[in-house]
Formats: C-alpha cells, sequence, structure tokens
C-alpha cells in the first residue's frame, strides 16, 4: 500500500532514511520514500493510529468589556453554515440579546472569510437540511439567526466572501464594516438556491428596490466600494483590519446613553418595517421614546449646559 494511501486512512507514517534520522509525515504526498530514492538509502516506514481530534465549536464567542463578538469558525468551508452551526448562532445571539450587561455585539468570520452561505454539500448529503420551520414565527431560519430582530446594535465584519446567504447574514446586521478585498453577492443564484433567510426582505430596504434587484437577478460579484457605494457597506477598511475596527465602532456606541439609542433604533426599525402609515411611524417613535425625556435627556441637557459636548465635541 502506498504511503498516501494510508495518510488518507488517518494513519501517521514515519519514515527512517538511514542517514538522515526520521520524520512524520501527516501528509503524504511528499513521502519520505521519495526522499529515500534519491538518496539511494534504504527507509524504513512504520506505521501507528493517528488520534482523532474532535472537532471544536463551529461558533466563537468572545467578551470585550460590554461587548461580545460572534464568530463564524469554519474556515475549512469558507464559513459556510451547516445546521449545527445555524444552531450555535442562534443560541449566542440568544445570550447577547439577554445578557443586559452587553451594549452590542460583532458578527464576523474566522480565517479570513465571513461566511460563503449555506454548506451546499450538507444540503447535497443530508435531506434534513430541507427540514425547517415554514412558520417563520416558530423557528430559525436555514442559516440560524437570521429571523431574529434584537434590542441592540449588532456590527458585522466583513472579510472575504458574504456572499449567498453570507449576505443575508451580513445583512442581520445594523452596520457593515466591510474589509477593502471583501466580496459580497447573490452567489446562490448559479445554483438555483432561493434567498429564504431575508435577502429579499431587507436589501430592497437597505439599498432601494433597483439596486437589489441588480444583485438579485445577476448574482454578480459586489466588491467593498461598490458596496459602500450602493449603502450595503457603512465602512470600508483595510484588510485584515475588519473585525477590530468593528470591535471599536461599537464601543463608540456603547459610550451614548443606551436607552436613547435603543429607543431611535427601534423606531427606525418600526417606520421601515412594521408601520403602516406615516402618522403611525409618528405616533410610535414619540410613544417609544417619551420615557428617555425623564432618564437620560434631563441629565444629558444639564451636561450640555455645564459645557460638555459644545461646538460639535464628542466625548
Amino acid at each position: 500500500m502506498s504511503l498516501s494511501r494510508l495518510g488518507s486512512l488517518g494513519l501517521t507514517v514515519t519514515c527512517s532514511v538511514r542517514g538522515f534520522g526520521s520524520a512524520r509525515f501527516f501528509d503524504t504526498s511528499k513521502s519520505a520514500a521519495a526522499a529515500a530514492a534519491v538518496s539511494g538509502r534504504a527507509f524504513h516506514v512504520s506505521v501507528r493510529k493517528q488520534k482523532q481530534q474532535a472537532p471544536g465549536p463551529s461558533v466563537l464567542v468572545e467578551r470585550h468589556g460590554s461587548i461580545c463578538s460572534i464568530g463564524i469558525n469554519r474556515p475549512e468551508a469558507r464559513n459556510a453554515v451547516n445546521l449545527e452551526t445555524g444552531r450555535q448562532l442562534v443560541e449566542a445571539f440568544k445570550t447577547f440579546e439577554g445578557d443586559s450587561s452587553l451594549t452590542a455585539a460583532v458578527f464576523h468570520g474566522i480565517g479570513g472569510h465571513f461566511c460563503a452561505g449555506f454548506d451546499l454539500k450538507e444540503l447535497c448529503h443530508q435531506r434534513e437540511a430541507l427540514d425547517i420551520k415554514q412558520d417563520v414565527t416558530k423557528g430559525p431560519g436555514p442559516m440560524g439567526p437570521s429571523r431574529m430582530q434584537f434590542t441592540k446594535p449588532v456590527i458585522a465584519a466583513v472579510s472575504g466572501y458574504a456572499v449567498a446567504g453570507g449576505l443575508e447574514l451580513s445583512l442581520l446586521a445594523d452596520l457593515r464594516v466591510m474589509e477593502e478585498s471583501a466580496i459580497t453577492g447573490v452567489f446562490c443564484r448559479r445554483f438555483g438556491v432561493p434567498l429564504i433567510d431575508g435577502g429579499t426582505v431587507r436589501l430592497p430596504q437597505l439599498i432601494g428596490l433597483s439596486r437589489a434587484l441588480d444583485l438579485i437577478l445577476t448574482g454578480r460579484p459586489v466588491g467593498a466600494q461598490e458596496a459602500l457605494h450602493f449603502g450595503i457597506a457603512n465602512r470600508v477598511v483595510p484588510d485584515g483590519k475588519g473585525l477590530e475596527c468593528a470591535l471599536d465602532l461599537a464601543e463608540r456606541i456603547s459610550c451614548f446613553p443606551q436607552e436613547c439609542l435603543r429607543a431611535d433604533r427601534s423606531s427606525a426599525y418600526h417606520s421601515v418595517f412594521d408601520a403602516p402609515s406615516f402618522t403611525e411611524a409618528m405616533q410610535f417613535e414619540f410613544d417609544n421614546a417619551k420615557h428617555v425625556l425623564l432618564s437620560e435627556a434631563i441629565a444629558g441637557a444639564d451636561k450640555f449646559a455645564s459645557g460638555i459636548g459644545k461646538g460639535g465635541k464628542f466625548f
């Protein structure tokens, strides 16, 4: 049996070449046999079973003061989301939403890509991936948290590919910080996979119907600068700086009075997605924020009167 065949079976191959010592090969495509053949020396091969390491979590959550980062951790699949990853994302976002000490979340991908969409390989081999809740009020979306709504800001740090369902997940965030080489787009157009994680709902509201249809119908790739021009991206930053800049943005947002910020955020979402009329939206805006006048606005006015923040200075 060839050394490459032994390696493919999950075996550790140790080759001892006389005069050269021993070497272990986990990738046996560059085998010690070839080295021995070149040297003209005899070699000995010993084989032992390689220990199988348990897979790590496909979602990593870290705390940075009052900010939490939620990272998709499947770099070998460009962070494509399978069923288990979707479940872990839902749990991570539920924990974020339920923790009153957290003020914002940063959603990102680990290993160079935000998310390449749903794992189509799993869809091919596990038809249970199609067994999703058809009532959107009774369960998560195929990508996991795509049907969720939050009371606190979420910022997406987008690197590499954020395509198909990955684009839809990025639209879950309030703001998107894209790295210069990042690419977004409805790549699933090529394979007949529909947008069922909010893409046709959030994207037209975010950038307008005409531009949304350009992306939805053509499936073409959109770079960071065009995404910024369209309004998909809110910031474009150098490669490798997406997460850092998103965390910094989250920290700056978290410095503001939070009741006021959340009330205004809630009213903006209501006016876009839920309000039946202009008048109702105006009424909701007032009713939703009137308590803030007592809880934060009076204290803020006192600060201004004392000289803090005058001249447009942020503190």
